[in-house]
Formats: structure tokens, sequence, C-alpha cells
């Protein structure tokens, strides 16, 4: 008898053979010069991002305003329906775990609670009062770090359950600024039940430290590398976002929620930014 063989994670030549694909061709595994036929367009929606095993969590990047000294705290927890099984902390607490049988399907549970109190020891902080996660850094490739090539797709999509909370979408995509991200108001209609979101990538605003850049520059949808949420509307009290995956789409149906209207955006002079 053998033993079983251990399965590794994919490696530098696999992952390079996958961004090989994806640059020559759309929506399909296989090259065009290989499949002799023209660019058809995406043959149907494009995951991102699936919260569904402990590994997608642990590796995702949890931040609060504790980076700073303030007294937010962000968790991050893999949960089946109503169980919650383990959890990702950034305010110093050991991670929990949890028994459970459930087969449901499982889900990131981003929760915490916000403080606004200013910390005591650094007088140039301003501000307090906020968290985020975003999706970790794609790993490399011989042609450089992967990334999300989106160009073909009308929205983003997001599988989410609110608290009604004023949560913002932020995308990372390449710039000449590092710290620029495309944010738009993640605007929940059925606060407390699972919805589908969708937002056009056209909509997203470039900011930078949460004040919109001018001039605007449109997002490089060729080279996204993160997505995340982050709630930064400095009430104090607990929240909880409930997400189980992120993806690229066309597909529209009467039953999912298409972001439009005003944002909670300003711009320095104070003005709203609205979205088209």
């Amino acid at each position: 008898m053998r033993t079983t063989r251990a399965v590794c994670a994919k490696g530098l030549l696999g992952r390079s053979m996958d961004e090989l694909r994806r640059r020559t061709s759309i929506g399909s595994g296989l090259p065009l010069a290989l499949k002799l036929e023209g660019i058809k367009g995406p043959s149907g929606p494009r995951p991102l991002y699936d919260f569904s095993t402990p590994a997608a969590l642990q590796d995702c990047v949890l931040m609060s305003d504790r980076l700073i000294g303030g007294a937010s705290s962000s968790h991050l927890s893999l949960c089946y329906d109503d169980h919650q099984l383990d959890t990702t902390s950034n305010d110093g607490t050991a991670a929990g775990t949890a028994a459970t049988t459930d087969t449901g399907t499982a889900y990131a549970r981003f929760h915490g609670h916000i403080r606004t109190s200013l910390p005591s020891d650094r007088p140039d902080i301003l501000r307090s009062g906020y968290a985020a996660f975003r999706t970790p850094d794609q790993a490399p490739t011989v042609f450089g770090r992967s990334v999300w090539d989106i160009d073909a797709y009308t929205y983003l999509a997001l599988r989410i359950k609110s608290d009604g909370r004023a949560y913002f979408v932020n995308v990372q995509a390449e710039t000449v600024e590092p710290s620029d991200l495309h944010q738009h108001r993640l605007f929940a209609k059925h606060p407390g039940t699972w919805e589908t979101v969708l937002i056009k990538w056209n909509d997203f605003v470039r900011t930078n430290h949460g004040f919109v850049v001018e001039p605007q520059a449109e997002m490089l949808r060729q080279r996204v590398r993160t997505v995340g949420i982050g709630l930064t509307d400095r009430v104090q009290g607990p929240f909880e976002m409930c997400v189980r995956r992120i993806w690229a789409t066309n597909d529209v149906d009467g039953s999912e929620t298409i972001v439009q209207g005003q944002g909670g955006l300003k711009n320095r002079s104070g003005e709203r930014i609205p979205w088209s």
C-alpha cells in the first residue's frame, strides 16, 4: 500500500499557466490561438472571491482604527447558516472555534464594534471609528502579480446580508498612487436577509484616504487587485455584514438590487458626490 499523496497549493507554474490563459482568452480556459476563433465575449459570470473555507478568511486583510491607536474592533468569522466556526480578529484576542455538524453554504461574517474615541497619546489623530477588510494580494506568476481582468463585465456582484449600516465597497486596481481606492456605497435594500447587490464598475469613484481625487481617473479594469468592504460612518455601536461571494457579471434579473443614486462620499469642500 502507498500513502495518500499530499495535495499542494497551486505553485508558480500553475498560477503562470492560469495567467497565460487569462491573457489569451476571455471567458474560456483555452487560448484563442488553439481554438481558431475570434473573441465572443465572456461565456458567463467570473468568480472573484468565495468565502467558503477557513483559508479564504485567514488570507483576507482585516483592518480597523486600532492601527492608529483607536478602540474599534473588527473580526472575520466563518459561518454555516447561523453557526460560527472560527474567527480571525485584529484586536489581539485569540481566534475562537466552535464545532458544528451543519452542512449549509458557508459565508464570512464581518463584525465588531465601532468606537470613535481618539487615542490620548496621538494628538495628530483627529478622526477615528472605522473597520474594513479586503481580499488578499494575489500570488505572483512569471508574468508578474496576478490580477483580475473584469473589462468584459458591467457589474460587480456581491451576495450579502447587511445590518443596514453605511458600508462601502473598496476596489484596489493598479494605479500611479498605491493608496488610491475606487469606492462605492454598498446599499442594501433588504437588511437582515440575503440579497444580491450589483454595482456598475463605471460608477466607482476614485478616492485617497477617504477624499475624492480630482481630476477623476477611470479604474484600470484590466488590472483589478483586491475587493473589500469598509465601514466609515463613525457611528458608535456594533456592526455585522455577511458575505458569501463576490463576482463579476453581465447577468441581471428582477431579484437583484442594482445600486444607484446618492452615495456618502464627500469632496474636500464637503460637497456630496453623486453616482450616476
